[in-house]
């Protein structure tokens, strides 16, 4: 007997940034929220820029314009960090 296993990723339905935090509320009830240092696109953007953003698709990815920044849902939820993310050497 076999099963078929269909994997749904959930999509982004409201998408906030605070001075630390990228915070993404998904259509499954979960809140994910990550360092916004992760994306030093968006962590160096103004507020008025990191307002402007748009779903992509379904919400399966934000965009922000202002800063040619995009993220996917699915990569948040994998813990992915931007490629040009680099740890603070302490």
């Amino acid at each position: 007997m076999s099963s078929l296993a269909i994997d749904v990723v959930p999509h982004a339905t409201q998408v906030k940034c605070t001075s630390e935090e990228l915070v993404v509320s998904l259509s499954d009830g979960r809140v994910l929220s990550v360092p916004l240092v992760w994306f030093p696109r968006l962590a160096h953007a103004t507020p008025e820029q990191l307002s402007n953003f748009e779903l992509l698709g379904e919400g399966e990815g934000i965009h922000w314009p202002d800063v040619d920044e995009d993220i996917s849902v699915l990569g948040l939820l994998e813990g992915k960090k931007s490629v040009e993310y680099r740890p603070s050497k302490t």
